[in-house]
């Protein structure tokens, strides 16, 4: 957010199953025209995404709904000019095409503007290019994670909450999904037709019916290969998390890695010795930067890699690019692979030249998810643009690898697509869990599937703010538990504790200490006394009679009960409760992300006895912490800066309210839906804060 304008809802995102679309922009588009039907029919022969615009508000609506993808526009001579201007700096907007009938009105003008590839009066040219950019969006998609030296080396003694918060969770989306793809063993033809049908809206008809035609004359590199929807909707799928996207495409990454496996079995001869590869590609600044931080770490190519043992300069493909996006910079990825180093089984990698639609020389093609360490970071002498960087393949033999990896894979409980759920319940991304969950709900095995589907979707509704939502899903969770198990069976006690969370979060504070006290019950009965369950349930009710004095469970307890006390106006025992938590905190060896929480309740109590100073002390402790350990979009972020900016406006500073409600701001409408009770407070503070400056 820039400036002090209205705290207004981002756009809404648009779904796009590959990496791109077309928008073509045209005051006169007549789409019962025949003229303009057919060029619509060799557009969507191209790209299968083409939009239509008549206005230029249109088309600038069209690219604000685009989170992570790239718009190819070809516009109007007559609207041509005006567009251009206000959209040619937009990173979303990766190629310009000037169509009209005469060429030399707009070859003048256009020069100024480094994305448009040209003048054209008919679209045969165009889309002769289109295929050229589009290949190259494809090829620059790949999702890939960062991950620097310091969380390497210190994966074996940091917490796995402290792991999950500082860790990419693409990289650890990477790690699980690859883990349930070979874990699921879908029926082939099932499947293909469920992609098929999926695919309607979005990939054209004559697309669809040559896949479902042919599927089973040619494998899965064949198809992989092939200028079709399959590479650009599995980047696109694992770039931007749809959760609905990779389960349909899930029976043919597995169907791929296994042909991998088998053509690596059946070559092994050629791969004895260490080798090098090559990869060339254009990074956008924020990835390149995130790349340099995580010199001697690791990258991680989450999807199938496509390299080649031709050893080459960057191409002239990427050259041009530079030249006409400035926000991006050119890589000559330079991978030494030596096999003696990795499990083959673990990453496979094959020679496809024979078995691929495109032949290219000496392709070497990588299972998803092959990691890499980030040797060296070169800048060419004759480009400031171009980087060479050395990479040397590695994996779960690596013991520092492995102990990271096998981290990532025992926090998250469930096998199959709900260990995916977990994950992106864990670090907040609702919206893909609700996709995900729904799908599997719709594919429920049983009554027991249901009623764990039901209570995930109540996790869910909690995280975007949708109480009543998520009290209703609850209910439905607890109908199908009673009656396929005992009245105090312990799969029931999370049930009933999330529920008082909720009217916790709804201000029913006897509902909800109605439901701590009914899962209390339940694990008191069937739990060990000293069992963290049991711990977390004493924390609800105040009760803290069996853990030992110093033990860490004790600090969340002492700290969320003298939360309660400050709600009800008691700061005596507010206090007391906060600054024994901080006592075991600051001296236990617990997880170093719980002090901050501590922090902020004091800051909170001693804001409100107006002991500013010392509130200010604690809310910059947190803010310090949370700052180092967490994402920078992190949601508890938001809540800092919340916090942060009511402070400074209860003490008349105005300008420092304004700066930290703006980043809550920015945050929540990234991380939260429009709707979402914190996200309303933020907007509600910042705009208080406005009319007062």
């Amino acid at each position: 957010m820039s400036g002090q304008k209205s705290a207004a809802a981002m756009p809404s995102r648009r779904r796009m199953a590959q990496n791109y679309l077309v928008i073509w922009v045209d005051g006169n588009i007549n789409e019962s025209n025949d003229d303009c039907r057919n060029t619509l029919a060799q557009l969507r022969a191209v790209v299968s995404d083409v939009n239509v615009c008549t206005t230029l508000e249109q088309c600038d609506q069209l690219l604000n709904e685009i989170d992570d993808g790239k718009a190819f526009i070809i516009s109007s001579g007559a609207l041509g000019q005006h567009l251009v201007a206000g959209i040619h700096n937009m990173a979303q907007v990766d190629a310009i095409y000037i169509f009209c009938g005469n060429k030399a009105r707009h070859e003048s003008w256009s020069k100024d503007w480094p994305k448009i590839r040209g003048i054209f009066t008919s679209i045969k040219p165009i889309c002769e290019s289109l295929k050229k950019v589009a290949h190259a969006c494809d090829h620059e998609s790949i999702p890939m994670s960062f991950v620097p030296k310091q969380i390497v080396t210190e994966g074996t003694t940091a917490s796995d909450e402290q792991n999950r918060n500082q860790l990419s969770p693409s990289y650890m989306y990477s790690v699980i999904f690859k883990d349930i793809i070979l874990e699921i063993n879908d029926a082939d033809s099932k499947s293909m037709n469920t992609l098929v049908k999926f695919c309607r809206e979005n990939i054209s008809k004559k697309e669809r019916n040559e896949f479902r035609r042919n599927y089973h004359q040619e494998s899965a590199v064949w198809w992989y290969t092939k200028e079709i929807f399959l590479y650009g909707m599995h980047n696109r799928g694992l770039r931007s998390l749809d959760m609905e996207a990779m389960s349909k495409l899930g029976f043919f990454i597995r169907k791929l890695h296994l042909q991998l496996e088998q053509l690596h079995q059946e070559q092994s001869a050629s791969f004895k010795k260490y080798f090098t590869v090559y990869r060339d590609q254009r990074l956008s600044q924020q990835d390149f930067q995130n790349l340099s931080d995580s010199k001697d770490g690791l990258l991680s190519f989450n999807n199938f890699l496509s390299t080649t043992k031709k050893q080459k300069s960057t191409t002239i493909f990427v050259h041009d690019a530079l030249e006409r996006n400035p926000n991006t910079v050119g890589v000559m990825f330079i991978m030494t692979i030596d096999p003696s180093k990795i499990s083959t089984s673990i990453t496979s990698f094959a020679m496809i030249d024979k078995h691929s639609a495109l032949p290219q020389e000496q392709e070497i093609l990588f299972t998803m998810h092959s990691v890499f360490r980030i040797v060296e970071i070169t800048q060419t002498p004759s480009n400031s643009r171009l980087w060479e960087i050395q990479l040397t393949i590695t994996d779960e033999s690596d013991p520092q690898l492995s102990t990271l990896t096998k981290r990532i894979k025992d926090e998250i409980d469930g096998r199959g697509w709900h260990r995916l759920g977990y994950l992106l319940l864990e670090v907040g991304h609702f919206d893909q869990a609700e996709e995900l969950y729904n799908e599997l709900l719709e594919n429920a095995s049983d009554d027991s599937d249901r009623a764990r589907i039901y209570h995930q979707l109540g996790w869910v509704k909690r995280g975007q703010g949708e109480y009543k939502d998520a009290v209703k899903f609850y209910e439905k969770s607890l109908e199908i538990e009673r009656k396929i198990l005992p009245e105090d069976d312990a799969s029931l006690a999370p049930t009933y504790s999330n529920m008082g969370l909720v009217f916790n979060d709804m201000g029913d504070y006897s509902k909800a200490l109605e439901y701590y006290e009914k899962s209390h019950q339940i694990r008191e009965k069937t739990l060990p006394p000293t069992h963290s369950n049991l711990a977390f349930s004493y924390n609800k009710i105040g009760g803290l009679k069996t853990l030992p004095e110093k033990h860490p469970y004790l600090g969340i307890c002492y700290s969320n009960i003298g939360d309660v006390h400050r709600l009800m106006g008691d700061y005596e025992k507010t206090l007391a409760f906060h600054h024994k938590a901080l006592n075991i905190q600051e001296n236990a060896k617990c997880n170093p992300l719980e002090c901050p929480t501590t922090y902020m309740n004091l800051g909170e109590t001693y804001c409100e006895m107006k002991d500013y100073t010392t509130a200010l002390t604690y809310y910059q402790k947190r803010l310090n912490i949370r700052d180092e350990k967490l994402a920078k979009t992190h949601p508890d972020l938001a809540v800092i800066y919340h916090n942060m900016s009511k402070f400074y406006f209860k003490t008349q500073k105005h300008s420092m309210a304004m700066k930290y409600v703006q980043q809550a701001v920015e945050i929540g409408q990234q991380k939260l839906s429009s709707t979402h009770p914190r996200l309303v407070e933020y907007r509600e503070t910042f705009e208080k804060i406005r009319t007062k400056q």
